[in-house]
This record gives C-alpha cells, structure tokens and sequence, in this order.
C-alpha cells in the first residue's frame, strides 16, 4: 500500500480505531474522508486538518450509501482507498428467548454494511491507480467470545468475505485486512480504561509500520492478536475458547 499521496475513506472515522487512523494517514501526507453518524463528533475528528472532509453517513441505509457514493466520486475524483471500519458492539445472553433486534443491527453494520460499501465504490476503485480495499475485522473472528456470539460472527463473515475478493480483485484493488485485538476504545463500556486492553495509539503506530512496510501483509496482525488469529492453526483454539468464555 502506497503510504502518502492518497485519497481515503473510512467508515466509522469520528473515534476509536478509525479516527486514530485516519489522523495518522492524515498527517503523512494523505487525504481523509471520514463518514459516521454523528456530525458533531466528525466535526470535531477533522478540526483543524485541511486536508480531511467529513459526510454524516449511516452505511445500514442502503439508498444513502449509493447516493453518498455517487457524491463522494463526484467531490473527490481522486479517491484510492476504501477502509470499511465502522462497526457496533452488543453483549448478548442466548440461553433463553430473547429480544434479538440488537442481534439484527450487528449484522446489518458490521457486515452487509462493509459489502453495501464495496459494492458502492468497486467500479471506482478498480480504475484507480494504487486501489486498496482494507477491512478492520477482529481477533474474534478467529476465536469467538462467548458473550457475544453474533458480534464474533459477524468478524468472522467479514474475514471470509475479505479472503475471499482478494484473489478476485488481484491486479486492480489491493485487499487488506486489520485484525485488531482488544483495543482502549468506547466499543464497550470501560473499554478505553481497561489495562488489558491495547493502549489505542501503540495499536494505530503498530499498524502504520506494517501497512506502509515495503510489502504490505495481506493481513496486518498487530503481535497482541496473533495468539487468536493463529489459535487453530496452533491447536490452542479450545484454550483460547474456554478463557474466553471465562468473561461470559
């Protein structure tokens, strides 16, 4: 991936892992475009940075995200980069009957939203020189936790569907993906204070370094995700599993 002299867009850019991110491609010489639902909070995530743009955008909208497409191509002919980032969180109880409508939203935000998203730019992005596709999946969806089965799945679903355009696209649109362990960010309560947590700047400079290496990896694991992301492959997937399932 080339590390400057880009034009980006990223989903969710208003806080945690995207906004972090999207300062830091900011500051090496790229152009940001940063969407979320919350204008006030993307106002506030490009202050005093000229050279980044922010569009409210909710992606579970799918009207919205064609006609936000359609405006994006047209403000920002240059853009290379699509970072599919935006994601929402919830616990969930499955031993009994429950209310599954939060269950519905995971799925509609963290997966049907980053493939509403591709499908919105591909025709754009494979014109482009230096295309790349880079979807933020998770730790969990190599070793589900417990407690949030369908937040898990739907890691999972994006890291299949990401393995799976790769060598469809090879040649036109580099795909990347970001597994990122659990990182200091407001995805879940307490979650930005936890000192088990990945503090959220050394997960963001970690990244950079591997993204802009000389051969960026297919998928860029930060050290503090590696024991989830090689679990299986390992034959720790049951340990891995069962400590999880400790915080359920």
């Amino acid at each position: 991936m080339k590390s400057t002299g880009n034009s980006i867009l990223i989903t969710g850019g208003g806080s945690g892992i995207g906004q972090a991110l999207a300062h830091r491609w900011h500051d090496a010489g790229n152009h940001v475009i940063i969407t979320g639902r919350r204008q006030q909070m993307l106002d506030d995530a490009i202050a005093g940075r000229e050279r980044m743009t922010a569009y409210a955008l909710d992606v579970t909208a799918a009207d919205a995200v064609e006609a936000f497409a359609r405006q994006v191509v047209s403000d920002h002919p240059s853009l290379n980069i699509l970072v599919n980032n935006a994601g929402i969180y919830s616990a969930e109880k499955i031993t009994a009957h429950r209310d599954i409508a939060d269950a519905e939203d995971m799925v509609e935000t963290n997966i049907i939203g980053p493939i509403r998203m591709m499908n919105a730019f591909i025709d754009h992005l494979s014109g482009q020189a230096d295309a790349a596709i880079i979807n933020i999946s998770s730790g969990l969806a190599f070793v589900p936790f417990p407690a949030a089965p369908t937040y898990s799945a739907t890691k999972a679903a994006l890291h299949a569907y990401t393995a799976a355009i790769r060598p469809l696209l090879k040649g036109k649109v580099e795909v990347i993906e970001i597994i990122p362990p659990q990182v200091q960010t407001e995805l879940t309560p307490g979650q930005s204070t936890d000192p088990n947590s990945m503090p959220l700047n050394a997960f963001a400079d970690e990244v950079m370094a591997l993204l802009h290496a000389a051969d960026t990896p297919a998928e860029v694991c930060v050290e503090g995700v590696r024991y989830f992301r090689e679990a299986e492959a390992k034959g720790q997937f049951n340990d891995a599993l069962n400590m999880l399932a400790k915080y359920s």
